[in-house]
């Protein structure tokens, strides 16, 4: 069998995703929905965080958008993004108080561990440059599966304004060599890690451990 078939599957998978996103954003903001128990699942089983931190980091994700909204209201477009309750705060506002209010009202939601303000002072991009930052993790990611040297499913890719931000639980080499990829990427500007280094050891503990084979036939 032919041992690249699952890379290049995985890869064309990722594009083709990518690519109905952005058709999406563009066209109309239809909800996609694409076997979604069996990708829970498999994100699930190769993620590097307990099952409880993905649930938290869903929850942070959904109060932060509530909070930010009763607050702010339609003065920002403020993207939250949680990875281990390390949340990333991307988007645009309209001035520096927003922007603190925006940091202060997500460090108050229960479980958030730490919180990284990117969001810029400036206008809103349009529904092109979002599509355009869409394509751009897609390319991302596709790069991440094609060199085959890190594993994709340890990074979370969010792109603002051709701004590549990294997060996940990695080695420092891993986060090294992602970066690499990253920043070599086309249309890609420039990379902000937001990354939880952890250590070769730590990495090893969590591989699965290998099954026996079973014993020959007396």
């Amino acid at each position: 069998m032919n041992k690249t078939l699952p890379q290049t599957r995985s890869r064309l998978l990722a594009v083709a995703l990518t690519s109905l996103v952005a058709l999406t954003a563009l066209s109309a903001c239809t909800p996609l929905l694409l076997g979604g128990a069996a990708v829970t699942s498999a994100i699930v089983v190769s993620d590097r965080r307990t099952t409880g931190a993905q649930l938290e980091d869903q929850a942070i994700e959904l109060k932060a958008g509530n909070r930010i909204k009763d607050e702010v209201g339609s003065r920002a477009r403020a993207l939250v993004t949680s990875y281990n309750r390390r949340v990333l705060l991307t988007g645009e506002v309209s001035n520096e108080r927003d922007k603190a209010l925006i940091g202060e009202i997500v460090s108050r939601v229960e479980n958030v561990a730490a919180v990284q303000n990117e969001l810029e002072i400036t206008n809103s991009p349009s529904l092109r440059e979002r599509a355009a930052d869409t394509v751009v993790t897609g390319r991302v990611k596709a790069a991440f599966i094609d060199v085959n040297q890190i594993p994709a499913s340890a990074f979370k890719v969010t792109t603002e304004r051709g701004t590549v931000y990294l997060m996940g639980r990695v080695t420092q080499r891993e986060a090294d060599y992602a970066t690499q990829v990253a920043r070599n990427t086309q249309g890609v500007r420039r990379v902000v890690r937001v990354l939880e280094i952890i250590s070769e050891e730590e990495l090893a503990r969590m591989a699965p451990a290998a099954t026996p084979a079973p014993a020959p036939a007396q």
